[in-house]
């Protein structure tokens, strides 16, 4: 179990090392020979591009997956949602607003509307609104405001079919295997607009002739029953996306999501529906293991599931503490816990582990880890995490 101690005297590692993969029977999958970490396979984990190269280009942009393969990432991860003519596009969410330039186009004004999200009630751009054509006229912008915007109003909105293209085109050229990892998105949303968004899912994975456990394709999702739907048609790697509200001052997880919120932020939406009292904490138990062995070939938690973390209250106020005085409270301020057994018990069962989402800024990172990426990453690799999701590719690969 790694320790605080251990932490502060990780040394730094240089170099990307070869692909790896995440099932040594998978021969599109390309295998890293080192046996260095703890892994379920005894391979080095995989690096997954986090919505691309998102640390430094806007998200979900042919231009941002094309930088993070550069960097060396395994595996690029589109995001999927559906247009109102039932074609797939690459987004984080329904909602446009936060991530292209829809606010400024005035033709497109009228098509702002309120709408249910998981049980939040959301006010924005939809792409369930928007023909595939009307899409493709939007531009994308950096989400986050501390992050670039040089890059903003550049690159286009990609469909599935293109980043599957760039990932065949850049496995040819580079002679390694590229795989995507793609998400489906609010399933239950957008079911109940008969938009069928896993069917179209396989029938582009199909089409692509990667549709089956040898692909380089992993698919996730926070839902349950579209993965288990997925499964009865496909043997494709699948991966249960596990998530929580908040993390309490003494670090515990809290799964119960306010009134108004996005409920799937807790728990499945889609057990919400059917009225199961069961949150995404289930999937830490022995018996939720063995459920998701069922349909998944691993689990995708939040990273607080392993490594969660804890605040200081020395004015007894109930909050944290800003410990290093820069005038905020953020993740900066927050003291690592000793690692769950998460890993290990998924490790038993079969099932590999993925986490996300791990990101550079300095508010971003432990107390712990000193302000430097390179900590978390090797705090996490030795407890022999499978994989994980970053937004810069270039430091998962290097301090992997």
């Amino acid at each position: 179990m790694t320790s605080i101690h251990v932490l502060r005297s990780a040394i730094f590692l240089s170099g990307a090392l070869l692909l790896l993969s995440c099932n040594k029977d998978d021969q599109n999958d390309p295998v890293e020979e080192t046996n260095k970490y703890p892994t379920l396979t005894g391979v080095n984990p995989i690096v997954v591009a986090h919505r691309g190269a998102s640390g430094y280009l806007p998200e979900h942009t042919i231009e941002g997956y094309t930088k993070a393969i550069e960097m060396g990432a395994d595996f690029i991860e589109p995001d999927l949602v559906m247009t109102k003519d039932g074609q797939l596009v690459v987004r984080h969410e329904p909602m446009l607003s936060g991530t292209t330039n829809v606010a400024d186009i005035p033709a497109f004004a009228s098509k702002k509307s309120t709408k249910n999200i998981d049980g939040a009630m959301v006010t924005d751009w939809f792409v369930c609104d928007f023909t595939l054509a009307e899409i493709k006229q939007l531009k994308a912008k950096q989400a986050l405001a501390e992050r670039s915007q040089h890059y903003n109003n550049l690159y286009a909105i990609p469909t599935f079919a293109e980043v599957i293209a760039l990932a065949k085109q850049k496995s040819a050229q580079t002679g390694r295997i590229i795989g995507i990892y793609p998400e489906t998105k609010h399933p239950s949303f957008h079911e109940a607009l008969n938009l069928k968004i896993t069917d179209k899912l396989l029938e582009v994975l199909t089409a692509e002739g990667w549709n089956d456990a040898s692909s380089p394709v992993y698919v996730q999702s926070f839902e349950v029953s579209n993965l288990q739907y997925l499964r009865s048609k496909s043997t494709v790697k699948i991966i249960q996306l596990l998530s929580c509200y908040d993390v309490t001052l003494n670090g515990d997880l809290i799964f119960t999501v306010p009134a108004g919120e996005i409920i799937s932020d807790g728990k499945p939406y889609d057990w919400h529906l059917k009225g199961d009292a069961r949150d995404y904490g289930f999937f830490r138990t022995q018996e939720g293991l063995d459920f998701v062995k069922t349909y998944a070939n691993g689990i995708g938690p939040w990273k607080p599931f392993i490594i969660s973390y804890k605040g200081t209250d020395a004015n007894k106020d109930g909050k944290a503490d800003d410990i290093n005085a820069d005038g905020k409270i953020d993740d900066s301020d927050k003291e690592a816990l000793p690692p769950s057994t998460l890993i290990s018990d998924a490790h038993k069962k079969g099932l590999q582990v993925h986490a996300y989402t791990f990101r550079n800024e300095g508010r971003r990172l432990l107390h712990n880890y000193y302000n430097n990426p390179i900590l978390e990453y090797q705090a996490f690799y030795k407890l022999g995490l499978d994989g994980l999701f970053s937004d810069f590719t270039d430091m998962a690969v290097q301090a992997r």
